[in-house]
């Protein structure tokens, strides 16, 4: 895609959020009223997004790819940055070695991996840009095994939409259990070339703040799409009944679903 293209989708994104986040400052107080309008205008949104997107990308069309040259000095890192449930902690302390990623759902063969499996899986590294929905970016390398190589493997079922992710990681302590963190991806943007299964880090062993053992890079998309401490992959047809029911902890929060860039 050429940079005028990618610039005139994030433009036209841009002006979509904008337009949205606009219309619902004044709603914030309208109660059910402004629940309903966000709602809608919201989605509005969001369709309008993966729509243009959608139509002007190919499925398999490329996020810019760069150089070591252009690593950023410092990579910050999103969202949680260690998980606080003993359970994680103690796979932190035995260096994941017991660690397994189950995968599972709507498949034929579900199979679990350790992370020697996946280093024995053929891998992809790409240097790439992570864009943050709070408005920073940083350029980092990334190694790991391609997720359409795992969901080939165990074999999606014909009725599978969505990839689940789920986390270690709980962001917001809640009683009902959905401030665990989870994420979805639809099957397009789940073999996507660049989509993987990261387990390495600028040239080291994926670290406990950018999501040890396992995270997702899908550089199509906003960061916060990209699950970390990945603990189970499942293929799924619905996501209305998961936690809250917008297919992300974010989403649940009022994100974009698709946050293509």
């Amino acid at each position: 895609m050429t940079a005028s293209r990618r610039n005139f989708l994030r433009g036209l994104g841009a002006s979509a959020t904008a337009l949205v986040a606009a219309a619902c400052k004044p709603l914030d107080h309208a109660g059910a009223q402004g629940a309903w309008f966000r709602e809608n205008v919201l989605q509005l949104g969001e369709d309008i997004n993966l729509k243009v997107q959608r139509f002007f990308l190919k499925p398999t069309s490329l996020a810019r790819e760069f150089t070591e040259a252009d690593l950023s000095p410092k990579f910050k890192a999103n969202g949680s940055t260690n998980p606080d449930s003993p359970e994680y902690q103690a796979m932190v302390a035995n260096d994941f070695a017991d660690w397994k990623l189950k995968v599972g759902g709507l498949v034929e063969t579900p199979m679990e991996f350790s992370l020697a499996d996946l280093r024995a899986l053929p891998a992809r590294e790409q240097i790439t840009r992570h864009d943050c929905v709070e408005g920073w970016s940083c350029i980092g390398k990334w190694k790991g095994v391609q997720l359409a190589t795992i969901l080939n493997m165990v074999k999606l079922k014909p009725e599978t939409r969505y990839i689940l992710f789920t986390c270690a990681d709980e962001l917001e302590k809640t009683l009902d259990g959905t401030g665990r963190y989870y994420e979805t991806h639809g099957l397009e943007d789940a073999f996507h070339p660049q989509t993987i299964l990261a387990y390495d880090m600028n040239g080291g062993t994926l670290t406990v703040p950018h999501g040890a053992p396992l995270r997702l890079r899908t550089e199509r998309t906003l960061g916060y799409k990209m699950a970390k401490y990945i603990m189970s992959i499942d293929a799924i047809d619905d996501f209305s009944k998961i936690s809250r029911g917008r297919g992300g902890f974010w989403e649940d929060r009022g994100y974009d679903w698709y946050a293509g860039i």
